[in-house]
């Protein structure tokens, strides 16, 4: 598809191009008629304004990129619903990218959007080990940045998140209360995401108050975030003595959940399950999970108001705004 130039409707008229890009900017130096026939002529030809070009004139496009993990769960889709209702209440457009938990295209998105010139970038990091120097040249060129969700303590840019350590506290505290004592924990490396450290913490923290002692055996470090990746961590845990679980991420959770259930293993008399992520996929299965729902849509109009504010030359009150998240109690762990 060739697109049409300022060049090709000045071809048309038999105009000059500078006559033609004072007509479509309005200048009050091209006569009514020469402006209404450029402007008919760029419609009727299907002309549309560059945003690129109108960047390298004006310095900026007005529009916000947006960097996500994935696009399975309704996690990101609720947060960028929060990003869009700020961003096009302030007139400004949103360019989102998935990185597919793959460090790689998480690069090759952000170079994108950099190039392109967008005025700032929402971020939630794939893989807190990797791609680092490109964050931090994005904060050394003071372009706008704002992380939400996974901690990044190594980049100084505002963040937008949960209290993820007290939430697992009071998780793991419930299920203790239940009559559970033999909790297993499933986690991610807190090396490619930090949250894993904080919510494992809340999960010691419980059973210490509760003087159980941490029992390593029962804590299985998953290679992934996925369904499967939760059945694989069940199967690392055979022929341990477990009452319940509690996984990094809903996902992760319900993956164990199915796997439990194939090998016979009732849920939650047997077993108890929870997770933390609080996406409607927790509400449709059966048993319904337990989970902790963090405020999606309110991350992405933090983030969003945040991000619009650095533009604009404020700078945040403070780096980290943690948001309250309601731990939903269900069938799960009843």
């Amino acid at each position: 598809m060739r697109f049409v130039t300022i060049k090709d409707i000045a071809r048309a008229l038999d105009l000059s191009v500078s006559t033609v890009s004072r007509a479509l900017n309005d200048d009050n130096n091209i006569r009514q008629e020469t402006r209404q026939k450029v402007l008919a002529t760029a419609k009727q030809m299907g002309y549309m304004k560059s945003p690129v070009a109108m960047n390298l004139k004006f310095g900026y496009t007005k529009t916000i990129g947006v960097i996500v993990p994935e696009m399975t769960t309704p996690y990101a889709s609720l947060v960028i619903d929060g990003i869009q209702n700020v961003c096009y209440a302030n007139h400004y457009k949103v360019v989102i990218a998935s990185s597919g938990e793959d460090a790689e295209k998480e690069r090759q998105s952000i170079e994108i959007m950099y190039q392109f010139m967008v005025d700032g970038i929402i971020a939630c990091r794939t893989d807190n080990r990797q791609n680092h120097d490109l964050y931090q040249s994005i904060l050394d060129r003071k372009m706008p940045l704002v992380l939400y969700d996974r901690l990044s303590p190594d980049l100084d840019a505002p963040h937008v998140g949960i209290d993820d350590e007290t939430k697992a506290f009071f998780l793991i505290d419930h299920l203790i209360r239940k009559g559970r004592k033999r909790i297993a924990f499933i986690g991610i490396d807190p090396n490619i995401v930090f949250n894993a450290q904080k919510r494992y913490n809340g999960y010691s923290m419980a059973l210490e108050r509760h003087h159980i002692t941490p029992d390593p055996d029962l804590v299985v470090w998953a290679n992934g975030m996925s369904y499967s990746d939760g059945g694989v961590a069940i199967d690392r845990l055979l022929g341990k003595s477990i009452d319940a679980v509690f996984a990094f991420t809903d996902t992760l959770a319900i993956g164990a959940m199915n796997r439990l259930t194939s090998m016979g293993r009732r849920v939650p008399e047997d077993i108890a399950v929870a997770g933390f992520s609080g996406t409607i996929i927790s509400s449709i299965v059966n048993p319904q999970l337990t989970t902790v729902e963090p405020p999606q849509y309110a991350i992405g109009q933090t983030a969003a108001r945040l991000v619009l504010d650095l533009i604009n030359g404020k700078q945040p009150e403070k780096k980290e705004v943690t948001l309250d998240a309601e731990i939903i109690y269900r069938k799960s762990t009843e």
